[in-house]
């Protein structure tokens, strides 16, 4: 394949490339070193979320390399950049946490924007972290030129004397130290040896739940986002990843040919099957809303609740991604999925087949037990479950996989920010038998939405973790375990019900039922909410403050605009 293959004519690069008024324009790309067959060639362009933060991303720019040169293999013009990562393991428990889910639009629209101003053809984007993959994934559909996406990979288990370890056990042992359970040097020497590697949290936290979600939609090469992040053969799946945009490229592949309704459906199931992180059910809803598809908590709650739960997977289970690549990787979940009528075969991927074709080539593994047959599931629904009720008119979601109760009944606790929550917590300041509330921490109330893994790990190093319930209108991490509710909406913020709660209020939960409800009359809530005043925030300006003008509730995704729906012209037909 060459230059010639391709007509520029219907490309965005002849925008920048093409004509004596663009001499200028080439100008700066002769600058650059380009020769004038690369300035004719397509121009790539490859996005990393690359930065010295944290593990999760410190890869990325050496595995760009390789996506360049796979561009370049097959005739096409790399030109590589950057956007921000919030890492969420740094940014948890405390104000830091609210840039989190901030980052994942900011991501979005400064891919946008670069692919816009630079005019470039084709896109393969580089994530790492929790919000970067979806927030990469959105820039992808929104801009609609041909894609292809790929994860970092993911971390190597640590070793804690003998025993596999990852940064959950970390957390959780924080609260073991709190009630004096382990001593300052046992968790300094966890802390030493948890993560020794780059990549993203190993366990199917959000990072991993995404990179699944990333090949069951189709976006991301079979295989390539089980590969752990050390591993020489990343190198591998990135070159591939680069001649395979070019492909599309020549094909006309896009991804709203790719993104529809069957696979944000096939997405969801894999986040049931493998115990996924509840962020998806924010996540997903967000994806479809770049492309104008209607898929909210309540669609995605629904696939959960008929999905099987069978990739024995950490928080809930056993094993970490390394151990399910090794076993037959992302494919080998899928493959028992499709065969037990869970998936739609015909959904089209970045591979230019469909997902029906390529799991032609995928052996089931019955030497194994990371991922079990939908005949003889863990548990026969999914790992994620959605609530409604009273107390969650607009919806909210817990993660089950590995839970032993799944209802709980007791009186609220309440807590209007997640340091006061985690004080108490620290302090032993709560009884057994509590639902413990924290609100105001919402897209808008928080603003930001922050994760509560620091007061659930906490909580669970303490050993209390099956012995009270949390509810909040903020998030979970991936990493979250325990009868935590999280997403309830509508928000305290704009007077949904959460915030209305008094201490002593009995709350029942019910996994199974898939309620949530508290025991306050109609009469008696709207009593209350008319006595009910707005809080202020803190942040009156900046981007956590422009976060909280636009974003929308957590049924649709968090939103920061109208997305699809509302589009008069995509960047793809420029």
């Amino acid at each position: 394949m060459d230059a010639k293959t391709f007509d520029k004519s219907k490309m965005p690069s002849r925008h920048v490339t093409k004509g004596p008024q663009r001499a200028p324009h080439r100008s700066y790309l002769y600058a650059m070193g380009l020769t004038e067959q690369q300035i004719d060639q397509p121009l790539v362009g490859v996005a990393t979320c690359w930065n010295e933060a944290a593990p999760c991303n410190i890869s990325l720019m050496r595995q760009a390399q390789s996506v360049k040169k796979g561009v370049a293999a097959a005739n096409g013009t790399p030109r590589e950049f950057t956007t921000i990562t919030v890492t969420d393991g740094i940014a948890m428990g405390h104000q830091g946490m609210k840039a989190s889910l901030v980052s994942r639009d900011v991501i979005a629209d400064t891919v946008e924007l670069t692919m816009r101003g630079h005019c470039y053809d084709a896109l393969v984007g580089l994530a790492g972290c929790d919000k970067s993959l979806p927030g990469m994934m959105m820039s992808m559909v929104r801009l609609n030129v041909p894609s292809v996406f790929l994860y970092g990979g993911s971390i190597l288990p640590g070793n804690f004397r003998g025993q596999p370890v990852t940064v959950q056990d970390v957390f959780e042992a924080v609260g073991q130290h709190s009630v004096g359970n382990m001593t300052d040097e046992d968790l300094h020497e966890l802390e030493q040896v948890a993560c020794p590697s780059a990549g993203a949290c190993g366990a199917q936290f959000t990072a991993n739940t995404m990179a699944t979600v990333s090949e069951a939609i189709g976006l991301a090469l079979p295989y390539s986002a089980g590969a752990p992040a050390p591993y020489e053969m990343r190198d591998r799946f990135c070159t591939a990843a680069g001649e395979k945009v070019m492909e599309l490229l020549a094909r006309n592949i896009r991804p709203r040919d790719i993104v529809t309704k069957e696979a944000l459906e096939n997405a969801a199931t894999v986040v049931a099957a493998s115990g996924g992180s509840t962020n998806a059910a924010l996540h997903l809803p967000a994806i479809a809303n770049e492309i104008g598809i209607d898929f909210d908590l309540f669609d995605v709650a629904e696939i959960f609740k008929r999905t099987p739960y069978i990739a024995d997977l950490k928080p809930g289970g056993k094993y970490v991604a390394k151990d399910m690549f090794e076993v037959g990787g992302i494919p080998l979940l899928m493959k028992t999925l499709l065969d037990g009528g869970f998936l739609h075969g015909e959904c089209m991927t970045v591979s230019g087949r469909t997902i029906g074709e390529n799991m032609d080539y995928v052996k089931w593994n019955a030497d194994q037990d990371v991922v079990y047959p939908v005949s003889n599931p863990i548990t026969p629904t999914g790992g994620v479950v959605g609530l409604r009720g009273n107390l969650a008119p607009e919806g909210a979601i817990v993660k089950v996989a590995g839970m032993a109760n799944q209802t709980f009944t007791g009186p609220a606790r309440c807590f209007d920010c997640e340091e006061d929550a985690f004080e108490a917590v620290s302090a032993g300041n709560f009884k057994e038998g509590e639902v413990l509330v924290i609100r105001y921490e919402g897209p808008k109330g928080g603003p930001g939405m922050r994760e509560m893994l620091s007061t659930t790990a906490a909580l669970y190093g303490q050993g209390m973790g099956d012995k009270v319930a949390l509810i909040t209108d903020g998030r979970f991490s991936g990493a979250t375990r325990g009868f935590c509710i999280g997403h309830v909406g509508p928000e305290a913020a704009v007077g949904g019900p959460i915030g209305l709660l008094k201490d002593g209020d009995i709350i029942e939960l019910d996994a199974v039922e898939g309620t949530m409800n508290v025991q306050v009359s109609d009469e008696d809530m709207e009593a209350r909410r008319a006595e009910w005043q707005p809080r202020e925030t803190d942040y009156t300006s900046g981007a956590i403050w422009k976060y909280a003008q636009t974003v929308g509730t957590a049924l649709y995704g968090a939103v920061t605009h109208p997305g699809g729906k509302a589009e008069k012209n995509c960047y793809g037909d420029v």
